[in-house]
């Protein structure tokens, strides 16, 4: 079972409802009286192998999710459920509002070949198609007209960066670019709803990493719904918006990347996510602080002094009404003239003080919190103040061990 934590705002697109899948050779469902047992002991006592356990999760239009596990976990057999390229045994796929587990074979082909696509970890190419043949042969089994599925095609391809290797053949290309074939097909159909099993875990590290940072930007730009399925923890982390983490046949953990490094579930997923870096998952929006204080631009340069060193404070935020962030002032740039000579506080404020997005990471943030004696300002895309990000913080929230907090 799993809940709904960390999920975004948008509706919802896809609807998994208790869903099982049991493997045996005259299963029809798995009796009640196993239902509380592990997969080991149904095996034992039954002789069936459980593939899914009342699997429960939601999926918002335009989200990357991503379902994580070692092999045997059961994340293959959840993905190719979603599409009944896997029967499931019992429960309910919801595809916008339609379920799935009752669609006859005409509504499932028109699924498959309209809503969603695939994409496979061994790419899956017809060695004798160019390459623009092979983008368009999710088109051309569809039965869209030639002139149509290759212009799309070319699209696809185009937006994947293969603009030029139309005419060559898939042996001509390396892993990488092979896969760039594959999900290039995949677009072409222009599907609702795109499904990756492990699509780049049989490339070399480099290009998987080159082949996660090209995904990530196609997905701002192609705004698809995601199920991606891999055993890679930091590909996880990296990739998703919110992550499923299975255990034969269960979902233990689904929550945001920071959730489950965080605060992981259990044990096991403790173990799974120890070697992640919080550094790289945290975000300036989850550590931030509201500051004591902060000074309006109304203010008098006067007011403003003796409000800082009331408040012991060598430092304050400067503020519209509006809480448009103006800028940083140190209290000695207020002290050094007394406040005279100075026509507004607007002349006090520190020149090129660093800020950061709420949705940065403190791996970025570091060099800026490096750079200044000051906290760094958290501010949104419309310059509005949304907190303050001390030292001390980010330091705390980087140690994994909370005994080790005592220290800091």
């Amino acid at each position: 079972m799993s809940d709904q934590k960390g999920q975004p705002k948008g509706e919802i697109y896809l609807e998994v409802k208790s869903l099982w899948k049991v493997f045996g050779t005259t299963v029809r469902t798995l009796p009640d009286e196993f239902r509380e047992l592990t997969k080991g002991e149904i095996l034992e006592k039954t002789g069936m192998v459980l593939g899914l356990r009342d699997i429960c999760f939601t999926v918002r239009r335009g989200e990357f999710f991503v379902i994580m596990g070692l092999s045997g976990s059961g994340k293959s057999t959840l993905i190719r459920c979603l599409l009944r390229l896997i029967e499931p045994t019992e429960g309910n796929i919801l595809i916008n509002g339609q379920n799935v587990c009752r669609f006859d074979v005409r509504a499932l082909k028109e699924l498959r070949r309209h809503t969603t696509s695939m994409v496979f970890q061994h790419f899956g190419l017809l060695p004798h198609y160019t390459v623009l043949e092979n983008a368009a042969y999710g088109l051309k089994v569809r039965g869209d007209p030639v002139e149509e599925r290759l212009a799309r095609a070319h699209t696809a391809l185009e937006t994947v960066g293969l603009k030029g290797w139309e005419n060559y053949k898939p042996g001509a290309l390396s892993g990488g670019m092979q896969q760039r074939v594959g999900i290039a097909r995949a677009l072409a159909t222009d599907p609702e709803i795109m499904l990756m099993d492990e699509p780049f875990s049989g490339l070399d590290p480099l290009i998987r990493r080159q082949m996660q940072d090209e995904y990530i930007e196609l997905h701002k730009k192609v705004h698809k719904t995601v199920i991606f399925v891999t055993h890679d923890l930091h590909e996880a982390l990296k990739l998703g918006n919110r992550i499923a983490i299975m255990r034969d046949g269960d979902i233990l953990q689904l929550g945001t990347p920071e959730d489950v490094v965080m605060s992981p579930a259990n044990d096991y997923v403790r173990e799974f996510v120890q070697d992640a870096s919080p550094s790289k998952i945290l975000t300036a929006s989850r550590i931030m602080e509201e500051p004591d204080f902060v000074l309006s631009e109304d203010h008098s340069v006067e007011a403003a002094r003796k409000l800082l060193e009331d408040k012991g404070r060598d430092y304050a935020f400067l503020v519209t009404k509006k809480r448009k962030f103006l800028g940083l002032i140190p209290v000695g740039h207020l002290a050094a003239k007394g406040g005279k000579g100075m026509g507004s506080l607007h002349e006090a404020v520190l020149n090129d003080h660093p800020s950061c997005g709420p949705d940065t990471v403190v791996e970025d943030i570091l060099p800026l919190a490096a750079a200044t004696q000051f906290p760094i300002p958290v501010v949104d895309s419309e310059r509005c103040f949304l907190g303050e990000l001390q030292n001390r913080t980010i330091l705390r929230n980087l140690i994994t061990d909370k005994e080790k907090l005592k220290d800091v």
